[in-house]
């Protein structure tokens, strides 16, 4: 943790640069050049602090095809500013493409870009886009990160119009959390933007450039918390109301109109949610620019997720239907298709129809039919009362059975709850733990309580496993009817047992054999053959999108019944 928090200051650098704020009147480096990527965008349309001048040292000459490492092949340079360069390139050891940020070794920020990028790849939080390696060679400095074909930046979806209501809460919610989080291992932003920040197709918010992204640029400040908490005020705004909360325009968006200070943004767009609206000001406090109206502001990440647990939550918009188009039958339908329209007015002749069959052979020939139609129906007839008494006779078999008294009782006892006595965490394929401490919650017959798992990157437990679960053991090995499990959201699931003569709990899941599977928010798990066993393992496949934007399996309650 303190090696950490020390890469996290080397970034900053203690260079005194002023918070940002309202005013950016300051110039920066980086405000010259935007390109595909847009991640050079002007500091002064935030109002952050100034960035270091990069000395002497100029961009490295690469080309597209230039490979590092062997392995990392440049494709694509989308921003070449201050010294450094940053391309898209293929890992050609993955085959998947990544993000390469290049600047030479003798660069005045080559030891921070290289702190910095080490840092952030230590937390490790699915929420921001991950550093996959951080090197220094042949006179090069370079970073890989993570790319993401399928996310889109906020900068391009608010050209399309501000966010919905909801959307707007989730990503605010979601980036506050991570940037708590970043902020408690010692990590800041210090360019938190519309750039910076993406929605990948899933729905959830990503954040790139945690700390490297400063440090490219020489951005410092004595008061991180307040800079990004800041700043995610400045996104919820212009998520908000499709406008730049500062005088100047950026991002593709406009800014506030000269010399009228921040107003709140439900005064600059109709319809804007109240509550957001105030949380927007909470965050953003310019120099004593919150309304008076307002609560005390938030000055850190963490006191903006709290803000935000206290809001009601924002529920997501009604789904809306559009009605089907009158059905209109078409001439063909009408039987008149092959023949022209009648004009209006003029009485259309029908055509007399053939006369019946009047011949003998015509006669015969109804007669027969007649005669086949009528053994047809005799001989269905008798089938089906045949087929009705055989099953009313197998019915009765089953029902009952003679006893040596004479009595009759039934043969398949009715179904009855299953105790369980016990029941441990299984993740074979992980670290072996997964929140052992709650594993009762999932079976202690109320839903208010849940067992959870660590959260992932993605549904597929980040392909880091093929699942995990819970080991439930019934006391003794006894007949299995159905196992009924409560989720909270939509999770893949299946059961498998062990078997019969299994004394113990076993340890691999290769000794538990799956019997039925299922996936929703309740799932009936009914084997389709018989089941004996004392222990049943519920297995977690497929996990849900939680509301803090990452994935995550809960399970409320399990029952088993005979």
């Amino acid at each position: 943790m303190a090696e950490r928090s020390t890469a996290a200051v080397d970034v900053a650098g203690h260079s005194g640069d002023k918070p940002l704020t309202a005013q950016a009147d300051q110039s920066t480096a980086d405000g010259v050049v935007k390109n595909q990527e847009q991640d050079t965008d002007s500091d002064e349309a935030q109002g952050s602090g100034g960035a270091e001048r990069p000395g002497k040292a100029s961009a490295p000459e690469l080309h597209s095809g230039h490979k590092l490492a062997r392995r990392y092949r440049l494709e694509e340079c989308v921003t070449r500013l201050d010294g450094f360069s940053s391309w898209r390139a293929v890992d050609e050891k993955l085959r998947r493409a990544v993000g390469v940020h290049i600047l030479p070794a003798d660069h005045t920020r080559a030891r921070s870009v290289l702190a910095a990028a080490r840092s952030s790849a230590l937390l490790g939080d699915p929420r921001f886009v991950q550093v996959l390696d951080a090197v220094e060679e042949n006179d090069l400095v370079y970073v890989v990160h993570e790319w993401l074909p399928d996310a889109t930046e906020l900068t391009t979806l608010l050209a399309a119009g501000p966010l919905e209501p909801h959307d707007a809460y989730q990503m605010v919610s979601q980036i506050a959390s991570a940037m708590a989080a970043a902020h408690r291992e010692g990590l800041a932003h210090l360019r938190l933007n519309p750039n910076a920040v993406l929605r990948t197709s899933s729905g959830q918010w990503r954040i790139r450039g945690l700390a490297v992204n400063a440090a490219l640029r020489g951005i410092t400040t004595d008061t991180p918390q307040r800079t990004d908490t800041e700043a995610i005020g400045a996104l919820l705004y212009a998520a908000l109301t499709q406008r730049w909360p500062y005088e100047n325009d950026a991002y593709g968006l406009s800014g506030l109109p000269k010399d009228i200070g921040l107003i709140a943004p439900d005064q600059v767009r109709a319809g804007v949610h109240r509550g957001l609206s105030e949380l927007t000001m909470r965050a953003l406090v310019n120099d004593g620019a919150t309304a008076s109206r307002h609560e005390a502001a938030c000055t850190t990440p963490e006191e903006l997720v709290k803000a935000i647990g206290e809001m009601p939550r924002i529920r997501p918009p009604e789904p809306t239907f559009t009605a089907p188009p009158e059905y209109q039958r078409t001439t063909y339908q009408q039987g008149t298709y092959g023949r022209p329209a009648p004009h209006p007015g003029v009485t259309q002749v029908v055509p007399t129809p053939p006369p019946p069959l009047q011949s003998r052979t015509g006669k015969a020939l109804k007669w027969a039919v007649s005669a086949l139609l009528i053994a047809a129906l005799g001989l269905g007839s008798w089938q089906l009362a045949d087929a009705l008494m055989d099953r009313n006779k197998s019915d009765e078999t089953n029902e009952t059975q003679t006893t040596d008294d004479g009595g009759k009782a039934p043969t398949k006892p009715a179904s009855k709850p299953i105790t369980i006595t016990e029941g441990w965490d299984f993740d074979p394929d992980g670290d072996g733990s997964e929140k052992p401490a709650d594993i009762k919650k999932a079976y202690d017959s109320s839903t208010s309580t849940y067992w959870q798992t660590d959260f992932y990157a993605g549904p597929d437990f980040g392909n880091l496993k093929p699942g995990l679960g819970i080991i439930l053991d019934l006391g003794k090995a006894q007949q299995v009817g159905k196992v009924t499990v409560t989720f909270m959201g939509k999770t893949s699931v299946e059961l498998r047992a062990a078997s019969s003569d299994a004394g113990s709990k076993p340890t691999s899941l290769d000794a538990y054999t799956k019997v039925a599977e299922g996936s929703g928010t309740s799932v009936t798990l009914k084997p389709t053959k018989s089941v004996m066993t004392r222990y049943v393992l519920v297995w977690l496949t497929q996990l849900p999108l939680t509301e803090e934007g990452t994935y995550r399996g809960r399970v409320a309650d399990i029952k088993v019944t005979s």
